[in-house]
């Protein structure tokens, strides 16, 4: 719906490509934060969600093939086990783009209700690998699911708002 009010019309300007880069840039850099202690457990995916978001907004322009590129450069970045992120950001991106019509009906807090399955497969994809690879799966590590869709909301009116502008009234 692009325009939510008669009385104040709102369009919602073309996305650059040199924007979602810098946010998915923005992203990586803030997964790189020196996280400690329960901070660790409860720090939220920002690559994750900004992806989402772009897969969900953008599906024709984001999708698996950028998700698997980022998740490598992340798992470089974060010195993981090689293909630990680009499996989880392929698998959210998977359901990004194919729910992607579903999920743009809902409300803001509807969507984060989807949102957070989405979140959920992705957060399984690391605890997957990290079985494999530790013979052991960190429980407290979903907690960053919880807070990844807590996210959700709040980037989603940052993203939009900086998308909009306004159409002047010509006066009757």
């Amino acid at each position: 719906m692009p325009y939510s009010d008669p009385d104040n019309p709102e369009i919602q300007r073309p996305v650059s490509n040199t924007f979602i880069v810098l946010s998915v840039l923005a992203a990586l850099f803030m997964n790189m934060l020196p996280w400690e202690g329960v901070w660790l457990m409860l720090r939220p995916d920002f690559v994750a969600v900004v992806l989402l978001y772009w897969c969900m907004h953008k599906p024709l322009r984001v999708g698996i093939g950028l998700s698997w590129s980022v998740g490598i450069l992340a798992d470089v970045a974060d010195a993981s086990l090689f293909g630990q992120h680009a499996l989880a950001y392929t698998l959210l991106a998977f359901g990004g783009v194919v729910l992607h019509r579903r999920l743009q009906m809902f409300n803001l807090r509807q969507q984060t209700t989807q949102v957070f399955g989405i979140f959920v497969l992705t957060y399984v994809a690391y605890a997957l690998v990290h079985w494999q690879a530790n013979n052991y799966v960190v429980w407290t590590y979903f907690a960053g699911c919880l807070t990844s869709t807590l996210l959700w909301a709040p980037l989603s009116i940052v993203f939009q708002a900086m998308q909009r502008m306004r159409v002047e009234h010509k006066g009757s």
